[in-house]
Parts: C-alpha cells; sequence; structure tokens
C-alpha cells in the first residue's frame, strides 16, 4: 500500500513537471525501465503553441497601431478660432466661464504643487526647486503659498510662489538669497 501511494505521488509530479517542461527532484519508476531524462522533453504541441502566440501578438500590435489617433483624423479649429475665442473671453464678460473667481478651482495641494513646479523650474532649474523639497505650503483666504525649505544650518534663500486657487493667476514669484 505505501508503495502505490509513493508510486501515484511519483506519477503526479512527473506529470506537473513534464508540463512545466523541467526535471523532477524525485527518482521514480518507469515501467519501460528507460532513464527520466528521456521522458521528460519537450511537448509535439509546443512549436505550434508557439507559432500562435507569435501570429497573436503580431495581430494585436497591428490592430492597436490602426486605431492610434493621429492628427488627420480629427477635427482641428485652427488659429483663428483660437484668436476669436480669446478676443472674446477678454471683452465679453457674460459668456458661460467655469472660472467665477468665487469657488476655488485649485482645490488641494498637489495640484497647487503640480502648477507651481513646472513653471519654478523653467525660472530656476529643477535641480535649484526640487533640492528644497519638502515645501511649506498653505492655503490661506483663496491663496496657496508655496515655499521651498532649506536644511538647518544652511545658508541661502528659498524660492516663494503665490497663486490664486479661483483663477491659478500667478500673484508673485520671488526667490531669496
Amino acid at each position: 500500500m505505501a508503495a502505490e501511494v509513493l508510486n501515484s505521488s511519483s506519477v503526479f509530479r512527473l506529470n506537473f513537471c513534464t508540463e512545466l517542461n523541467i526535471c523532477a527532484s524525485i527518482s521514480a519508476t518507469s515501467p519501460s525501465r528507460k532513464p527520466l531524462a528521456p521522458m521528460v522533453g519537450r511537448h509535439k504541441n509546443r512549436p505550434m503553441k508557439n507559432i500562435k502566440a507569435i501570429y497573436f501578438l503580431t495581430l494585436l500590435t497591428f490592430t492597436l497601431t490602426a486605431c492610434g489617433q493621429t492628427k488627420s483624423d480629427r477635427t482641428i479649429l485652427g488659429k483663428s478660432y483660437a484668436e476669436q475665442e480669446l478676443k472674446s473671453a477678454l471683452t465679453d464678460k457674460s459668456q458661460h466661464n467655469v472660472i467665477d473667481n468665487k469657488t476655488s478651482i485649485i482645490k488641494d495641494s498637489l495640484t497647487a504643487i503640480n502648477i507651481a513646479e513646472p513653471i519654478l523650474f523653467s525660472i530656476y532649474g529643477k535641480d535649484n526647486i526640487t533640492k528644497q523639497r519638502p515645501y511649506e505650503i498653505y492655503f490661506i483666504d483663496s491663496y496657496w503659498v508655496i515655499g521651498g525649505t532649506l536644511p538647518k544650518e544652511y545658508l541661502g534663500g528659498t524660492f516663494l510662489i503665490i497663486i490664486d486657487s479661483r483663477d491659478c493667476k500667478i500673484i508673485r514669484i520671488t526667490h531669496g538669497k
């Protein structure tokens, strides 16, 4: 009985290892008395599976590339339309506008930092600004006041940027010395 349990366990392990195409770590009895290595080999269907996988991936790649957006399949309104909209926005204040100068559109500190950093990077350099992390950030009377920090006992200045949360207008940008 113990031999039957051992043999069935070995066959299970062999079949499992054969599916994974790896060698078994235990010895198993074989009715053919052949060594284990020739029995654990490549399946006859494996090359066909590889061809099917390559065909599927190629088809998927072509399908996704063909469905990509290009400039030619988009409606472009043009610069004259943009100029007309700008002129209308500057002169006609009665038009629909999400910005009402009463409601904050920059609602959290992460958004305020994501607005401030690219501007600060372009003026003072990315390395200079990122060295001033973590930033001090305060929301005071609908304005985001963001400043850099320096390590203790470090001499130098930090940036300061103040942004109106209602219309994203930058009120002040400066950097100490």
